[in-house]
């Protein structure tokens, strides 16, 4: 079994930081198949994060757990200075 470099609770300290920051959400939809768009960290439960798109078409998923970033389905960055 692979151990995981990075904790659930590792991964809620990095989230807070992001909280009311603008991000891009990079999702891994399989299949080489990723999604990716920009959002606003709009809210940190105990075991979800809910993120607000920018783009107010979008109708995928907004809010993820902490699990999922753990395994490789959701990836989270600082926004890009534009």
């Amino acid at each position: 079994m692979i151990k995981p470099q990075i904790s659930i609770a590792e991964i809620k300290l990095n989230i807070q930081e992001y909280y009311q920051k603008p991000v891009t959400v990079k999702l891994n939809m399989g299949r080489n198949k990723f999604v990716t768009f920009n959002a606003t960290l709009s809210g940190i439960y105990p075991s979800i994060f809910t993120v607000e798109p920018q783009d107010k078409g979008f109708l995928g998923k907004t809010a993820y757990s902490y699990s999922e970033i753990l395994c490789g389905k959701v990836f989270l960055f600082p926004a890009a200075a534009s």
